[in-house]
């Protein structure tokens, strides 16, 4: 199995590196200083799970010639455009791409660009981001990758597929990553955004972190309205995720470290792009197209519009 890895932070960043440090032949596709330190001292972490430093093969989109098994797309959602031609380049006739993305529905719509190339699902548990070029800070011991192909998927694609997809939970165990093949990845994929969209959104829109909502009070009534609204999407799409999941997300939440906050936060308040499209205001947009009222998302949608115009 040939692995490429599109995005070496949080998500890519372990993928590739546990990985490749299995003895797994990975390659990882990233830019700018990040890369030239993974290129020059090898991709290195720091954490929970103790340090240590990868060697690891890494390039540009640009510069990468080879013809992978699976493709794991990790980067942010407003990035996602910017992976397609690389895929449709590199795609061979047995390429499977896998995204791993924070946004709800990623594959689907990814799927709908690339005719012809197998696109799953997928999520990650995990709780890591770049502390600095070259180095990967792991803030949990958390570490589980969910991926499966979706309802629509031709049996016979399914049957094609199935012998990658296996091969992709070895490779994922061997490395020191649980893997969730699922088989209801529309549900699975549902239950790990019914956690981080009402953590980002809470987070973002009072700025506050995990310690607020790990205490009684306003912020965690609010992400547990969010989670409920969640919930409630869930049935009417078809998709139903636990009936528990208020109790399971804040068992998640209370896990967390106090000082933790979520990416499209910390995106907003360092002035970058963040996701708040895919992972606030589509929310909503799915409550109209699915006939369901989520007056929490909503006033929080608005919060966070006016916010991010100034007002």
């Amino acid at each position: 199995m040939k692995y490429a890895v599109i995005g070496a932070g949080g998500t890519g960043g372990p993928i590739g590196g546990f990985l490749a440090r299995a003895g797994k032949d990975v390659t990882m596709i990233a830019r700018g200083r990040h890369l030239f330190a993974m290129q020059k001292d090898g991709l290195k972490f720091e954490g929970a799970a103790g340090s240590f430093t990868v060697p690891v093969k890494a390039c540009t989109m640009e510069d990468y010639a080879d013809i992978p098994d699976v493709i794991f797309v990790c980067v942010k959602g407003y990035s996602l455009a910017d992976t397609i031609p690389f895929l449709r380049k590199t795609a061979g006739p047995h390429t499977v791409v896998v995204p791993i993305l924070n946004i709800y529905g990623t594959g689907k719509r990814l799927q709908k660009e690339l005719p012809g190339i197998p696109v799953t699902d997928g999520c990650i548990y995990i709780a890591a981001e770049i502390k600095e070029p070259g180095t990967i800070l792991m803030s949990g011991t958390i570490f589980r990758v969910v991926y499966g192909l979706r309802r629509e998927t031709p049996e016979e694609e399914k049957t094609r597929l199935d012998l990658v997809l296996k091969a992709v939970e070895r490779d994922l165990k061997e490395a020191g990553i649980l893997p969730v093949y699922s088989s209801q990845i529309e549900r699975d994929a549902l239950q790990k955004f019914s956690f981080v969209s009402p953590m980002a959104a809470v987070g973002a829109c009072y700025d506050v972190t995990a310690s607020k909502m790990q205490e009684d009070g306003a912020m965690r009534d609010l992400f547990t309205a969010l989670v409920r609204e969640i919930r409630i999407l869930s049935e009417a799409m078809g998709a139903a995720i636990p009936e528990d999941i208020v109790t399971v997300n804040l068992n998640i939440m209370d896990d967390l470290a106090p000082s933790a906050t979520a990416s499209m936060q910390r995106d907003i308040r360092d002035g970058r792009p963040s996701e708040i499209d895919g992972l606030v205001y589509e929310v909503v947009r799915m409550g109209q197209e699915y006939g369901v009222e989520l007056p929490a998302y909503r006033e929080i949608a608005g919060q966070l519009r006016d916010r991010m115009a100034g007002k």
